[in-house]
């Protein structure tokens, strides 16, 4: 089958191509700050018994919290397919997308293998989960176009990162081991998010009104890679109740990457272009109101059940 890339889309390619130099500077700093684990390191066959019992005394939110970061992480061959379209194997981005592949899928494995030795799940019921949310694909509108895409990956890795840090401290008190798995994997996404950031500030700098209608694409409303996981609505609502993730966290990281690109200062802007700085500034404020607004409705009682099928326990 022949795909025909329309003028716009060539001319992003080819401003990412002539990149390439400044995309490698960044693919060597991040493998140089880089601290490569494998789950083989981090658990001991040994130590079931014992993860088993402390996995017992998690709360029902930590594990449903626990359950939607590890089917997020399973959703990696939806975003290598969405990256590998627009790169080839010889370039750089095409390198990168390897790469982060790579020690991407190493968190899905660490998660899924301690809450199998750990039994924290009904890992059958689980696992038909992951099979329906995988089935379902993950086709963001901006599928085809890649500066969207840096954008997304720009708050999707910092989302990400919050949500697995957040669970850790939550965990921590209970389960150690836990918390020191979704820490590593914590801090690999905020390496993964900096380089997404920075390469995002390069194109702001080489195209700044093209990336800036790309910004106002995405960040208004960002739609987590999750949302197609069946239940996926109950979970995020627990998640956001427990203070693992909610709009608020993602307020915050609009407003730090509006500073970190400096939008505020951005330069050589069309009319539309201007107006497009204007909006996205004002974003926060927009979100924070939202996220208020979400906040009093999703307000429910801390003890509530949790009705899914891989929670031991749940009505």
């Amino acid at each position: 089958m022949t795909h025909t890339h329309s003028p716009e889309l060539r001319e992003q390619l080819g401003l990412l191509n002539a990149l390439s130099p400044q995309i490698e500077t960044l693919i060597e700093r991040h493998i140089e700050q880089r601290n490569l684990w494998f789950p083989a390191q981090l658990l001991d066959p040994e130590e079931r018994e014992e993860l088993a019992e402390r996995a017992r005394q998690l709360p029902q939110s930590v594990r449903a919290g626990l359950a939607l970061n590890l089917l997020t992480e399973e959703g990696l061959p939806h975003f290598h397919r969405l990256i590998a379209q627009h790169t080839g194997e010889d370039s750089a981005w095409g390198y990168w997308n390897n790469v982060w592949t790579a020690e991407e899928d190493r968190h899905g494995c660490i998660l899924r293998d301690y809450a199998r030795d750990a039994k924290v799940f009904d890992m059958l019921a689980l696992e038909k989960l992951q099979y329906q949310y995988l089935e379902a694909g993950f086709n963001p509108q901006w599928h085809s176009d890649p500066y969207r895409l840096v954008a997304y990956t720009s708050l999707q890795e910092k989302a990400t990162q919050l949500s697995h840090a957040n669970l850790a401290r939550l965990a921590a008190p209970h389960e150690p081991k836990l918390q020191h798995i979704l820490s590593r994997v914590a801090a690999d996404e905020s390496r993964h998010h900096k380089f997404y950031r920075d390469t995002f500030a390069l194109l702001l700098d080489a195209d700044p009104d093209r990336a800036l209608r790309a910004a106002w694409a995405v960040m208004p409303r960002m739609i987590m890679p999750g949302h197609t996981i069946p239940g996926y609505r109950q979970l995020s609502d627990i998640a956001h109740r427990a203070g693992i993730y909610g709009p608020r966290d993602y307020a915050i990281i609009v407003s730090q990457l509006l500073d970190t690109w400096r939008i505020a200062a951005a330069h050589g802007l069309s009319h539309s272009g201007e107006r497009l700085r204007e909006k996205l500034l004002g974003l926060p404020a927009r979100i924070n109101k939202l996220a208020e607004l979400v906040t009093s409705r999703r307000s429910q009682p801390e003890n509530e059940t949790t009705p899914f099928d891989f929670l031991p326990g749940s009505a």
